[in-house]
């Protein structure tokens, strides 16, 4: 998930910049400038915030695997 989440973020970044760049008019290589450093920091963001969201899903899907194992085995069998 980190990995989607830094692509997602770090194109977001790069074509809002591009958009920034044209609407004002900006010279090329400070906007492309601009928008590969917004990319490259948003993708840092972007698989910081993915792995730990991974992390907390799967933290809560075993939780929840183990509670509903526990609660089948402590129910006797028919």
């Amino acid at each position: 998930m980190g990995r989607a989440y830094a692509g997602v973020l770090g194109y977001l970044a790069a074509a809002v910049t591009f958009t920034r760049g044209v609407i004002a008019s900006g010279g090329v290589e400070g906007t492309v400038l601009s928008a590969v450093a917004a990319m490259a920091i948003f993708a840092v963001i972007g698989f910081v915030l993915g792995t730990i969201a991974q992390a907390t899903v799967d933290r809560s899907v075993r939780e929840q695997f183990e509670l509903q194992v526990q609660a089948d085995s402590s129910t006797p069998a028919s």
